[in-house]
């Protein structure tokens, strides 16, 4: 600083620190820092779209949920809100800095230890063939020899209090991991602990599981059974959830037809018209999809997308007319869809929307309802 001037001059304006301060800024900076992250960790791969899983391939998270919104997953589909961000960050650190602290400060002695984690990677013979189950455990207890003795499985909700056992699809998840452990330690791996932390107030619930020869065959194996046979034939699964409140908070409610869009039973190509989605989201689907686009309703939403990806034309539901994305007048409000020019003398002007998105290929007889 030089002799007379003052500390102020060289301090940013406070208005454009709070200009600093956004929602938009901490979003960009929280995309850029995993980005980074994932390529630092040597994990590129994950910066971009999953690439779809073998028929035969299982991840024990997936096991027991809906055929149908896993299918979806699986293949990429465009999920139509943002990923629970926040749940995952909390999960992960609900169970690296608190659980593991707990495990290894309170729970083993001196002739125990704590595994952060170990990958299962094993197959089984089923009705439908082999199928193979890989994924990475939560943190396990082993002996001095690295051996595996207790299998833990985190989860966290935003209330334990009605809390009273395990849920279903988290004892398969267990069950997937004592069996992978117990194939690839060549020891029986027969006990785990499902333990619930709640994001509200930190309390916990645990729960002692066995390993169930019964559950595993007739209900665990069965779901990849029947999943594997709609993956091989490249059929959509039923709108069957396992669980009731899986549609209340899936990804996937308007193209599986359950919410309030016009639609039933869509592949999972394509974005839907006259809908909104995460940017993030529609671009992993184009990215994952060489043959969709984008709709006239997203290059609106999101203009700097329309010089990357194609944009289908605006289409009459009435005289099938179609119009480039660019050019027509439109105020952006989805429930006012624009009006089609060629239509628009009649009674009854007809609108205009998306091209259709594809309804064959994997999914059988998907339709979309007009």
């Amino acid at each position: 600083m030089g002799e007379g001037d003052s500390e102020e001059e060289h301090q940013m304006p406070v208005g454009n620190l709070v200009n600093e301060i956004s929602g938009e800024r901490f979003r960009d900076w929280y995309r850029e820092r995993e980005f980074r992250r994932n390529i630092e960790d040597g994990k590129p791969y994950f910066n971009g779209p999953s690439p779809v899983p073998s028929p035969r391939k299982h991840s024990p998270g997936q096991l027991l949920q809906c055929h149908r919104k896993i299918a979806y997953r699986q293949h990429n589909a465009p999920a139509e809100k943002p990923d629970p961000a926040g749940i995952f960050w909390f999960g992960s650190q609900f169970e690296e800095d608190l659980v593991l602290t707990f495990l290894r400060e309170a729970v083993v002695d001196n002739h125990e230890y704590v595994s952060n984690s170990l990958w299962v990677d094993f197959t089984v013979q089923t009705d439908t063939g082999k199928i193979q189950i890989k994924g990475e455990t939560d943190p396990v207890i082993v002996d001095s020899d690295g051996e595996p003795l207790l299998l833990t499985e985190i989860k966290t909700k935003q209330s334990v209090d009605n809390v009273r056992s395990p849920n279903r699809h988290h004892r398969a998840q267990a069950h997937a991991y004592m069996k992978g452990l117990s194939e690839k330690h060549n020891r029986k791996v027969t006990e785990a602990v499902v333990l619930y932390g709640s994001r509200e107030t930190l309390n916990v619930k645990a729960f002692h599981i066995e390993f169930d020869p019964w559950f595993w065959r007739n209900t665990v194996l069965a779901w990849t059974e029947t999943h594997t046979s709609y993956r091989l034939d490249e059929e959509l699964p039923p709108a069957n959830p396992e669980y009731g409140w899986e549609c209340s908070v899936c990804s996937f409610r308007d193209r599986c037809g359950q919410g309030n869009a016009t639609y039933e039973s869509v592949d999972s190509v394509g974005l839907l018209p006259l809908h909104e989605y995460p940017r993030e989201e529609a671009i992993r689907h184009l990215e994952s999809h060489e043959d969709a686009k984008l709709t006239p309703t997203l290059s609106d939403q999101y203009p700097e997308l329309a010089d990357r990806f194609e944009v289908h034309d605006w289409r009459c539901e009435r005289c099938d007319k179609s119009y480039p994305y660019d050019s027509v007048d439109w105020t952006g409000d989805l429930s006012e869809p624009p009006l089609c020019p060629s239509c628009c003398n009649n009674e009854v002007p007809a609108t205009l929307r998306g091209d259709s998105i594809p309804t064959q290929g994997t999914g059988g007889d998907s339709r979309v309802t007009e």
